[in-house]
């Protein structure tokens, strides 16, 4: 039982994708929407400081042609209600990787990767050399970790082991008594954010992420913003755009979340996303079966590894069991990127020999665990921001209905994805719903979509542009999820957006190779 991680992405081309596997929901709060004035106390610059060391962690080196620094934005806890950003300020982390050829610069790219829960501080360390020199050379690369995330003031609400108990838990419990299980575990889970962080749940938002991304851009000192959003920071992008039309340059929304969408029909479309996704991976497994060692049937194969699983896991080092949980979710895992696939095939073909590596290494980079067993706060982050969004939600009688139901249209992910929806339904915070609407005097954002995305379904790209009113749909015929840069016509229209403002054409479509 994976959790509640929706309308993701979490990595790019430089980033293996993070997603979960449930959505959130999306309703128009009663409350007044308007752009909240500047907070007292918000920091107006940025102090900025070296941070190569950091750098150095997570890329294993420093390259010389890039500098690379660090510093943080602070912003009220709650800026709807008007407070000041006094002592108990959230305090928004940031990097700035700087390309030492710039020229002719524009300004700063804001960048998210999505989750909702993933660092956009380090996204910007691998962007900073998997960008097009024609972008980095024209702006400060800039990552941000939203409140509650990595470094901004971080949710952190459970335990190694309970997370473990969570990700290796039955993913489509058939049997009463494991679908009662799941209910206590999720009901366990709620219970330890909600004895830590109380009344402040609702405060991890994505309407308060998107505030303080102006206050971000106020402080690097762009009078309007150039962002780049994948996924869930789809979402985050076109709540800031409906909120500060006017403050925009360029936006760029890949791997697209349709807003309106409510938390049923959000996640049944990436049960979809993901069966399609996967469809297209076991056609590719009999056609390529010199790379794929699970072929002719690699459905076949991978459900028999699950029921397997169920009656009798194999263990691995320190006696870690490569339960069902374990391996769906290296499945979900590897249908992030085209080249996942093979790991895949080879992850299950290495399970039928008694070794589980494979699994546990593609399960693991999914849901950030070390080898030592120790968890990111990831999931903590993605849970609270997305129930946080949500206040709509099903009745547990109503969820295990839907389990059935979904099963039924989608063998491998429907169920599972129904049971995700009892992360928010159980949720004990209070909720703050974002806006949906249209962005009104905001120039053309272009919403990139590709056609085998499994995390955020293609569908939802037009409906979003839709939605904004302003939208310019950019289409990829390619696989995975997110798809800038990973072709030259992909890369040639963003370019051209970015730093011309000239958006691609009507109906623009880009081949996959």
């Amino acid at each position: 039982m994976t959790g509640s991680r929706s309308r993701l992405g979490v990595r790019t081309a430089a980033l293996l994708a993070v997603l979960a596997f449930v959505a959130a929901g999306c309703t128009i709060s009663r409350r007044d929407r308007s752009a909240a004035p500047p907070a007292t106390g918000t920091t107006t610059t940025v102090s900025w400081r070296d941070c190569a060391s950091e750098v150095r962690t997570v890329l294993g080196r420093v390259p010389s042609t890039v500098e690379y620094d660090c510093g943080t934005v602070r912003v009220p806890r709650d800026w709807t209600a008007g407070a000041s950003a006094g002592p108990d300020a959230f305090e928004i982390a940031l990097l700035r990787a700087r390309s030492r050829s710039q020229r002719d610069r524009i300004g700063s790219l804001l960048v998210n990767p999505g989750g909702p829960g993933a660092s956009g501080v380090q996204l910007a360390m691998y962007l900073s050399l998997g960008l097009p020199a024609d972008v980095s050379r024209r702006f400060d690369i800039i990552g941000f970790d939203p409140r509650g995330v990595g470094r901004s003031d971080p949710v952190k609400c459970w335990s190694d082991e309970l997370l473990d108990r969570s990700v290796g838990y039955e993913p489509d419990p058939v049997s009463q008594a494991e679908f009662d299980g799941a209910v206590a575990l999720v009901t366990e889970m709620g219970r330890e954010c909600e004895r830590k962080y109380g009344a402040a749940l609702p405060l991890f938002s994505t309407e308060q992420a998107a505030r303080d991304m102006d206050a971000v851009r106020a402080a690097v000192g762009d009078q309007k913003m150039t962002y780049l959003g994948y996924s869930y920071g789809t979402l985050l992008g076109a709540t800031y755009a409906q909120l500060f039309p006017q403050s925009i340059r360029a936006f760029v929304l890949d791997g697209a979340v349709d807003p309106e969408l409510d938390d049923t029909a959000s996640s049944e479309n990436q049960a979809k996303g993901f069966e399609r996704a996967f469809g297209n991976f076991t056609e590719w497994c009999a056609d390529n079966a010199g790379r794929c060692p699970i072929a002719p049937d690699a459905r076949a194969a991978v459900v028999s590894a699950l029921d397997s699983a169920r009656r009798a896991p194999v263990e691995g080092d320190g006696g870690r069991s490569a339960t069902a949980g374990w391996i769906f979710t290296a499945v979900i895992s590897s249908l992030y990127t085209q080249e996942g696939w093979e790991d895949l095939a080879n992850a299950i073909d290495d399970l039928r020999d008694g070794d589980p590596d494979g699994v546990f290494e593609l399960a693991d980079r999914y849901v950030e665990r070390d080898r030592s067993g120790r968890y990111s706060n990831l999931f903590d982050a993605n849970t609270a921001i997305n129930c946080a969004d949500s206040d709509q939600h099903l009745t547990v009688a109503q969820i295990r209905a839907k389990q059935s139901e979904w099963r039924a249209k989608y063998p491998l992910f429907g169920g599972s994805t129904a049971i995700g929806l009892l992360t928010c339904s159980l949720w004990p915070g209070k909720r703050d719903p974002y806006p949906t609407g249209a962005a009104r005097g905001a120039p053309p954002i272009v919403v990139v979509g590709t056609t085998g995305d499994p995390a955020t379904p293609y569908e939802q790209t037009p409906k979003l542009a839709e939605m904004l009113g302003v939208g310019v749909v950019l289409t990829w015929q390619g696989e995975g999820h997110t798809a800038y840069p990973s072709t030259r016509c992909i890369t040639e229209a963003v370019n051209e957006y970015l730093i011309e403002l000239e958006p691609p054409r009507k109906g623009q479509t880009c081949p996959a190779r």
